[in-house]
């Protein structure tokens, strides 16, 4: 009863931190930049591709390549929103949720592209001689020091989404999961915990996950960008190539899935009299499972921007829209797409068993063959998040605490453990959460975007200006 009250107030609070206010402030401030930009985002995605391939070090302060600060950054948003994510959200709000995220994650790509470029603009160095950065310090030396309260509510919220949001509890409750569905679906082998039992593959990768986690935490934003630079670019390609061979067995599907998701994503396919209702519920699921996804707009891809050796913070800026488009466009609408098309959205399934259902269907093997791709990918995309938001968190604990090393040591451990617990949490509890921390984050970063946007279009046009006078 009181787990079922638990739950109850938070869907209440979640239904009012994302209603339709903070869904169109979101939408509001990708498409204002996309207006005064002139469309960057389309205009400029071959040069983004190429400041990419180049991978330099272009001079300036920073610790890292711009290569490595985008792994770094798709290391956190690569994860179980990709898989875990669009299966949720296909669920409560229909396959015309895809439409949705899609859409947010077209005008949200300038959104990442304005924050991180704010982000090495502003940006310090601490007395240790790290580089720090994000949207703390792009409100107060951007805004003014008037406004550091925001800049701290932001670095708040922050803390709250790496420790109890996107960063331990929905990505190891995600990975122990699908390690459950694959190796004990029947919970055949379980233990008592906490007055409920578990399957012993719960409690046995939760444990090693925890220590795999501890170790390369301990080595900082070098190790963890060392390790997302092999595992990003491996675990993406190993998924996406599987999306893509249901694609194919599917083909002929594909235009009829477009058309369901497009439909749904309008109400066209409600009831008489829910059309309205039905494409709300389509656009809140779909925007904010978009925004858990990619993150643009959140804050939380400056951060490890900052990081990047380089001193043009345009052209950081435009390696770091990839990520979204990346994120989303490419992964999750192919993931939204293998459910749609094989129909498991609606046939009474949630979370990862969504997903690893449409894998089984769809793909031309053993549908163990299947899920063990599946397991393989989800572990890899959440634990590389669980390092990235570690990093996150640490440097927002940092601005709040002002660099005091105990604390942030403290809270570390802190976090480690918040990972241990993970598995034992309720998945709706998890991902309710989740979006409650993700909502309150986005508010002060998009405040501050929209007060700078001034010198987001200056920066522009005197990087392009140079580019393209070469």
């Amino acid at each position: 009863m009181i787990l079922m009250d638990i739950n109850s107030i938070l869907k209440t609070v979640d239904d009012f931190v994302w209603g339709l206010p903070l869904i169109i402030f979101i939408l509001a401030v990708g498409i204002f930049l996309t207006i005064r930009l002139r469309g960057l985002q389309v205009r400029r995605l071959f040069l983004a591709v190429r400041n990419l391939l180049a991978n330099e070090k272009t001079g300036g302060d920073g610790e890292v390549s711009g290569f490595g600060a985008l792994c770094t950054a798709l290391s956190a948003t690569i994860g179980t929103g990709n898989i875990v994510g669009v299966a949720t959200a296909l669920v409560a709000g229909g396959p015309g949720a895809l439409f949705w995220m899609v859409v947010a994650a077209i005008v949200g790509t300038v959104t990442k592209y304005a924050e991180c470029l704010l982000a090495i603009k502003y940006r310090v160095v601490a007395e240790d001689g790290h580089i720090v950065g994000g949207p703390f310090y792009y409100i107060e030396k951007g805004m003014g020091r008037s406004w550091k309260w925001l800049g701290k509510l932001f670095a708040f919220f922050g803390v709250g989404v790496g420790l109890l949001g996107i960063g331990t509890f929905t990505q190891i409750n995600g990975i122990t999961s699908a390690v459950n569905s694959f190796f004990d679906p029947d919970n055949q082998w379980t233990v008592e915990l906490f007055h409920r039992d578990y399957s012993w593959t719960v409690v046995i990768a939760g444990m090693i996950l925890t220590v795999c986690v501890a170790l390369v935490l301990i080595g900082g934003l070098k190790r963890i960008s060392s390790v997302a630079e092999v595992l990003v670019p491996f675990m993406a390609a190993t998924y996406i190539t599987a999306a893509l061979l249901i694609l194919v067995f599917h083909v002929k599907e594909i235009p009829a899935a477009f058309v369901t998701i497009v439909q749904s994503a309008f109400g066209l396919k409600a009831a008489a009299g829910g059309v309205m209702g039905a494409m709300i519920v389509a656009m809140q699921k779909g925007v904010a499972r978009g925004i858990f996804s990619n993150e643009a707009g959140l804050g939380s891809a400056p951060i490890a921007a900052a990081a990047v050796q380089t001193d043009e913070p345009a052209a950081q800026g435009l390696v770091s829209m990839l990520g979204t488009v990346i994120d989303t466009v490419i992964i999750c609408t192919m993931t939204g797409l293998t459910i749609v098309i094989t129909g498991t959205w609606n046939i009474g399934l949630d979370g990862v068993d969504v997903t690893t259902k449409a894998f089984q269907i769809g793909l031309p093997f053993q549908p163990a063959v299947s899920s063990f791709i599946l397991m393989v990918c989800l572990v890899c995309f959440a634990f590389t998040t669980i390092l990235g938001w570690d990093y996150y968190s640490e440097r927002c604990l940092e601005y709040l605490v002002g660099g005091h090393q105990g604390v942030l040591k403290a809270y570390r451990w802190l976090y480690i453990l918040c990972v241990f617990i993970g598995p034992f949490m309720t998945v709706s509890a998890v991902w309710t959460i989740a979006d409650i921390f993700n909502g309150l984050m986005a508010v002060p970063n998009l405040i501050a975007i929209i007060a700078l946007n001034g010198v987001v279009v200056a920066e522009t046009k005197q990087y392009l200006k140079k580019i393209d006078g070469k």
